[in-house]
Formats: structure tokens, C-alpha cells, sequence
């Protein structure tokens, strides 16, 4: 039984998925995203991107070296931007977590996820926006189910994702 259609940016050629980056990049490409369509529910996310620290050239760097992308400050300003931008759409929003930064993956501190999701999460409460918690859906095993040194997952890491965020899609959908 379909319960819903499920869309996410593409590339031009409409292709391949489009990586949407940071939250100052989806301030930009945002009304590009939603089109004339009608939405019931939206679910985003921004953080990996805003937390990651890159030198001149746009490459990983290690904090002392380059320059974050966002301060927590900056990503906050974006996602109170970004929200007021959804909410005019009429969807019920769900912003989903960031997930875990390992100890050695490049140019990202772990621990910086913490500070942006309790930023975030605040954005979120304050908007009436649901939340669909990744980092606590990975938290028990994501030593198992993150690749080394990664920000990425493993095969069963996207199912334990994929679930966490069909669940709350599911649950976004009963509401009026």
C-alpha cells in the first residue's frame, strides 16, 4: 500500500541525488526544491555540513587550519530562516538530528554535532517543528553501524536511518 511519495533534490539532469550541503546553501536553493508543488509533510536536515572546517581551497582541514562553515550562531540564524521559509508551505516539518562526527574523521570535531543539534533542537521547539532524533537512533550501536574515522554508515546504518526517518514521515502524516 503507497502512503506517501517521497521526493528529495536531484542534480540538473534529475539523475542523480543532490548533496545539499550546509544550511546557507539550502537558504539559497530552498524555493528551487519546493517548486509550485503542495507539501504535507517535510523532512530536513542540515548540520554535518555547517559543523566542517575547510581551509581557502574548500578542502577538510583540522580546526587550527582552516575555518568552520557555519558557527553555531550562523547555523542558527540559517535554520530560523530556513523554517520560516517551510512553514509557509503549510507542511508539517520534521527536522531530523545530526548524526554522530567519529573521533578522526576529517576536517570535523567530534562533539561540535552535540552543540549544533541542542541548537537546533531549540530552533525546532520554538517553531513547533517535530523531531526525528538520528543521533539517538544510532546512538546504542553506531560504533557498528558508522564506517571508521566517517561520518557516513554503514549498509545496516542506512536501514537503522531509513527507519528512524520512515517512522517519523508515518507519524508526520496523521497529523491534520
Amino acid at each position: 500500500r503507497k502512503e506517501a511519495n517521497i521526493f528529495r533534490p536531484m542534480d540538473r539532469d534529475g539523475k542523480k541525488p543532490f548533496n545539499c550541503g550546509d544550511s546557507a546553501r539550502g537558504l539559497d536553493l530552498v524555493d528551487g526544491w519546493l517548486g509550485t508543488n503542495r507539501w504535507r509533510v517535510i523532512h530536513f536536515n542540515f548540520g554535518l555540513h555547517d559543523l566542517k572546517y575547510l581551509d581557502e581551497k574548500k578542502q577538510y582541514v583540522s580546526p587550527d587550519k582552516g575555518k568552520q562553515v557555519a558557527t553555531s550562531e550562523a547555523y542558527e540564524k540559517n535554520l530560523r530562516d530556513f523554517v520560516a521559509r517551510l512553514k509557509k508551505t503549510g507542511a508539517v516539518l520534521v527536522w531530523a538530528s545530526t548524526t554522530q562526527v567519529p573521533e578522526g574523521s576529517p576536517g570535523r570535531v567530534k562533539g561540535d554535532e552535540v552543540v549544533y543539534n541542542k541548537t537546533a533542537k531549540r530552533v525546532m521547539e520554538e517553531n513547533g517543528v517535530l523531531v526525528d532524533d538520528l543521533y539517538a537512533a544510532l546512538e546504542a550501536r553506531v560504533s557498528e553501524l558508522q564506517k571508521p574515522n566517517n561520518v557516513h554508515f554503514t549498509e545496516e546504518g542506512s536501514k537503522v536511518l531509513a527507519a528512524s526517518a520512515s517512522l517519523s514521515i508515518r507519524e508526520a502524516l496523521k497529523k491534520p
